[in-house]
């Protein structure tokens, strides 16, 4: 970690924005200080969000709930082995603070959309926001930042994912601005993916071996999403995960074939197949990472569509 810095320097430079020229939630938002026109723009947007259907409108809150816990985030990243010792001026604190700021746009920019659309239980919505931060999370990554960096490689390609077709979905059932709004997070979620491969790049060029079993140890797991822990009133921690992934993979936004994809991806990036020179449990460990994206292609294609339809409170009754 330390023998990164410098690199690390540079990537808050090449993946992050300057906060002058970055989008803010008020570039997509309708303006309150013009009444007449703050009015006629939200009316124009509720009527927008009118076509959303339920599945959309499911999976676009859940999202929402991810992304505002940030704070959860920003403290788990600050706890890794080579960033909670150092001062704050380390090229790894500052880049775990500018990465929050950036994702921190977020969540702000999607609850003012679902607040001003009228179509979601706010007070619910609110509610399973504040269980997820409270509740914490496992991702059972400890302290060890190679475990933790191939956990953020993996997330924020299916952040990206999701944030995308949720767009695509949008435009395609009459939301422009909801569509331009996942764009913009979409685009920042690759950018962020971008800046954690590289992270796992450069430390392959030091500790291959470990990163590979690290690597293997998480993808035995399984990797675990921060939704994983989501529920509503009355429910306990969790409850709700199955419900809310039912209706990403009935509608395309994330599915398990794309669990699979994502590995691949990771494995072509990180070009594991030509890593040499490795011991002999790196190479275990290698070897059934190569192979397991083919294995999981096969059983998810196998897998048929969930039909169960829950009635979630952040919406109400199913229209």
């Amino acid at each position: 970690m330390r023998a990164m810095t410098d690199f690390i320097s540079e990537s808050v430079e090449n993946f992050l924005k300057p906060i002058e020229t970055n989008w803010q939630p008020g570039d997509f938002l309708p303006d309150a200080s013009d009444q007449e026109e703050f009015f006629a723009q939200v009316k124009e947007l509720q009527g927008a969000a009118q076509g959303l259907s339920y599945d959309l409108l499911t999976v676009l809150v859940g999202d929402t709930i991810t992304e505002e816990a940030l704070p959860s985030y920003e403290s788990w990243l600050s706890r890794l082995e080579g960033i909670h010792e150092e001062p704050e001026t380390n090229p790894w604190k500052v880049w775990v603070r500018s990465w929050t700021a950036e994702e921190n746009r977020h969540g702000d920019l999607l609850n003012k959309y679902l607040y001003l659309s009228g179509r979601v239980n706010m007070q619910e919505f609110e509610r399973s926001t504040q269980y997820l931060i409270a509740d914490g999370f496992n991702i059972e990554t400890g302290q060890d930042p190679y475990r933790n960096f191939i956990y953020t490689s993996f997330q924020e390609l299916a952040t990206n994912i999701s944030h995308r077709r949720v767009a695509t979905l949008a435009k395609q059932q009459g939301d422009g601005l909801l569509s331009k709004i996942n764009g913009v997070i979409a685009a920042d979620e690759m950018r962020h993916a971008k800046a954690y491969m590289s992270f796992i790049k450069k430390i392959f060029e030091y500790d291959p071996n470990e990163v590979l079993v690290a690597f293997e140890d998480m993808m035995r797991k399984k990797i675990v999403m921060p939704a994983h822990f989501l529920r509503e009133t009355g429910m306990e921690v969790g409850g709700l995960w199955g419900h809310f992934t039912d209706a990403a993979q009935r509608i395309g936004v994330y599915t398990a074939i794309d669990y699979a994809n994502i590995l691949r991806d990771l494995v072509t990036e990180w070009d594991l197949e030509h890593l040499c020179d490795l011991s002999g449990t790196g190479e275990k460990s290698r070897d059934y990472l190569v192979k397991l994206p083919d294995r999981l292609l096969r059983i998810s294609e196998r897998m048929s569509n969930p039909l169960s339809e829950y009635e979630f409170k952040w919406i109400g009754v199913r229209v």
